[in-house]
């Protein structure tokens, strides 16, 4: 064989090659068509994507449509959208008329009028204060609903309320710190311990998420730390996480009461699986308390762990009562939205790319056990039991619905 037909071989060969490539990554994608309006909740500043999430998203072939000045609270730009390949766009209705609508804070009102009807929503549920009204109109319109503090990943956990519970617990310390200082009208005592000096003392009520991370962040600053918790379980896996013997306890009213006489900052952080979070402080223990001290009430969402919480803002975090400082702000996470924001694209992104790769929303839901946890309505109906019985609405369990029963 000659070299000229060794080479045409050659070549016929290897154009093979690509094609055989190309027909395997074609495989079949929907292409999402996902909306992000601007948050108009009081004081919420975290977006839901962030500029580096739109661009993993538009890269995989999806379109993402955000409205404009939607990421100025978190510092991010429209150009900085723009150039990740987002359409910006200055009118809120064009983004309710997106197949997906993706935020942070539940829909108002307003927003579910805006919506076309037969889409997807993905926000925060927030049950305490989701109004019936508005789970009928979104059942009417037929929308898909999906809360994303109930989205669970491969392990069983919950990674939007585990990763917003680090960002609060973390937070919290670094507010108490601030509050103890003079400028901030407190004892003027700073958050930790150096050389020759007593440690600051720190309780720490709840050994969940948000008072594992609260209590590193104190350890970390060389304060000296109490857990208390109402199950050991937790008290010790706590333990084991942080990889030091920390003083912990049991919930029990006198050694509580004890330990925060002597105590420069509580921080509580108990949650409640469902309702409202057990009020575990009484306003004697805050009345006991030395003046100056403060009290961080992360629970308040829930209703609060102390006697003596009421709720507040950013623009108005702190009141004094018995001499005590109490922040009793709802969404620590607003604080440093710019954080928060990454932290949610970390955990969106992929799943949206997910959801493309799978065919789209419906198809995910169907795959993804995890993710089919956070339907609460699907195709207008309702498929989430606490709703049902607290509104008096019916529902029906999403399986039956995916069975077609």
């Amino acid at each position: 064989m000659t070299d000229p037909q060794i080479l045409k071989k050659l070549i016929q060969q290897g154009s093979l090659l690509p094609k055989e490539e190309m027909l395997e990554i074609a495989r079949k994608k929907g292409s999402l068509f996902i909306g992000i309006p601007k948050e108009t909740s009081f004081q919420e500043r975290r977006v839901a994507l962030v500029p580096e999430a739109v661009t993993v998203l538009v890269a995989n072939g999806h379109r993402v449509k955000i409205e404009s000045k939607s990421g100025e609270a978190s510092n991010f730009t429209d150009n900085e959208y723009s150039e990740a390949g987002a359409e910006i766009c200055h009118n809120p209705k064009e983004i309710f008329e997106c197949d997906i609508i993706f935020k942070v804070a539940p829909p108002s009102e307003d927003e579910v009028e805006m919506m076309r009807g037969n889409q997807t929503l993905i926000s925060a549920l927030q049950l305490s204060i989701q109004p019936k009204v508005i789970l009928q109109k979104l059942m009417q319109k037929k929308i898909t609903a999906i809360a994303w503090d109930y989205i669970r990943d491969e392990e069983g956990v919950f990674p939007v309320v585990r990763t917003m519970g680090e960002i609060a617990g973390t937070t919290s310390v670094l507010v108490a710190g601030e509050l103890l200082s003079s400028f901030s009208s407190g004892k003027g005592i700073m958050l930790g311990g150096i050389a020759g000096v007593t440690p600051t003392e720190v309780v720490v009520i709840g050994a969940g998420t948000v008072g594992e991370f609260a209590t590193r962040a104190a350890l970390g600053l060389g304060a000296s730390v109490k857990v208390f918790d109402n199950s050991l379980s937790r008290l010790r896996r706590l333990q084991n996480n942080i990889g030091t013997r920390i003083y912990t306890s049991v919930l029990n009213p006198k050694v509580l009461a004890k330990s925060m006489k002597r105590a420069d900052v509580v921080i509580g952080a108990l949650r409640s699986p469902l309702g409202r979070t057990p009020c575990v402080v009484t306003e004697e223990m805050i009345q006991s308390m030395k003046s100056g001290s403060v009290a961080v009430d992360v629970s308040i969402d829930q209703g609060g762990c102390f006697e003596t919480s009421r709720v507040t803002n950013h623009n108005e975090p702190t009141f004094v009562e018995h001499g005590v400082i109490h922040y009793c702000v709802p969404n620590i996470a607003s604080r440093v939205a710019r954080t928060a924001s990454f932290a949610l694209s970390n955990i969106f992104s992929p799943i949206l790319v997910e959801m493309g790769d799978r065919g789209g929303c419906k198809d995910l839901i169907k795959s993804d056990e995890g993710f089919r946890s956070g339907v609460y309505i699907y195709n207008g109906t309702l498929t989430n039991e606490v709703l049902g019985k607290v509104f008096d609405l019916n529902y029906k369990n999403i399986e039956l619905l995916l069975l077609g029963i």
